[in-house]
């Protein structure tokens, strides 16, 4: 994996994915990290906290849009590598506000580009073909599947909600600095992931709290909607693979090989947390409760990792109840990082097209 001092610069990494790799790339390899994030109401230093005072990091408040500030982040830190992972990602949220999707996908992963080719053209020859720019990115920019089938990493792009259509154009924005001025890009394309400290209002989190208070479990639709599902620390590994091994210009999907119905999903949680904390109302499942579907809900999404494997020998680790269970039990020892979170930005069901409180 990385076994060499540098310095990566990881934007998002107070974030649920971002903060995942700050926190392996501090406990297992010897690098440096520089966390840019601006703190929105998804990102928090506690996400950090275990590694914040060790000498290797470093924390810079600051927006990706902000192209002066980025620019100076760059020219203090002169990273070896840049994980871009800062973005807003909550498809409800984007279909109640879009602009906030497209002013921080888009405009922040093109500030993030330039920033970056200016810095590259200033290194060395051997600091020029050791750089890397790690674009990540999300299975939604492919679209909907039928029942069969998987993406590949050549799927055509038919983005159907505003945040995929914006991960969609930073993709392309990440390519196109590749091809154009030779910025040394990855590009990586995950399925949904889930696991320790992933902000309260995604639907894994969402059924641990209902269920653990005895609230309704809400599932969209019919709940037939099928997932491929990603354990966060085998996304990590994935990631720093890509970074370290993937070829330069390539694209490199990322998938657990774990898909569910969100129902069978909502169900396998219900059980994990009857088996640890039994409700005395009875098994959690009688909670479940269909609610109106989300405008657009793309209907199956599935991920072909075989270049993945193939090429750079990564395959996930977690099975989904092996996955499920250690998320169940972080979030059972930790109620008080997620209830304070969830008091804090409780905003009610998102996604019907009514405006995001700002």
């Amino acid at each position: 994996m990385l076994d060499r001092p540098i310095t990566v610069l990881v934007t998002g990494g107070a974030g649920f994915i971002g903060s995942a790799v700050v926190r392996h790339l501090i406990r297992h390899s010897p690098a440096r990290v520089v966390n840019l994030d601006a703190l929105t109401y998804a990102g928090s230093p506690t996400t950090i906290a275990e590694v914040s005072a060790d000498p290797r990091y470093a924390f810079e408040h600051a927006d990706i849009r902000d192209a002066a500030a980025v620019s100076a982040i760059f020219a203090r830190h002169r990273p070896d590598a840049v994980m871009h992972l800062a973005a807003e990602s909550h498809v409800d949220r984007s279909i109640d506000g879009p602009a906030a999707f497209v002013e921080t996908n888009v405009v922040g992963t093109q500030v993030m580009l330039e920033a970056a080719r200016r810095h590259w053209d200033g290194l060395d020859p051997a600091g020029r073909d050791a750089f890397r720019f790690h674009h990540v990115s999300t299975d939604e920019v492919y679209g909907s599947l039928g029942d069969t089938g998987a993406f590949v990493e050549t799927t055509p792009y038919a983005p159907r909600s505003p945040y995929a259509a914006s991960k969609a154009a930073s993709d392309h924005l990440a390519r196109a600095w590749q091809h154009t001025y030779g910025l040394p890009v990855v590009v990586t394309n995950c399925s949904n992931n889930y696991g320790p400290y992933q902000f309260p209002e995604k639907l894994i989190p969402v059924i641990l709290a209902n269920a653990l208070d005895g609230k309704p479990l809400p599932v969209y639709g019919d709940g037939l909607n099928v997932r491929d599902w990603l354990f966060v620390e085998d996304h990590v590994e994935a990631l720093l693979t890509v970074m370290t091994r993937g070829r330069i210009g390539e694209t490199y999907n990322i998938g657990g090989e774990c898909e569910r119905t969100n129902l069978d999903l909502v169900k396998t949680l219900c059980r994990l947390l009857d088996q640890r904390r039994p409700d005395p109302a009875g098994p959690r499942e009688r909670l479940i409760t269909f609610v109106a579907d989300r405008p657009g809900h793309d209907r199956r999404y599935a991920i072909d990792a075989a270049k993945l494997r193939g090429e750079l020998g990564w395959r996930p680790s977690a099975t989904l109840e092996t996955g499920l269970a250690r998320t169940v039990d972080w979030y059972l020892a930790h109620e008080d990082w997620w209830r304070e979170l969830r008091a804090l930005h409780s905003a009610g069901r998102l996604g019907l097209g009514a405006k995001v409180p700002a």
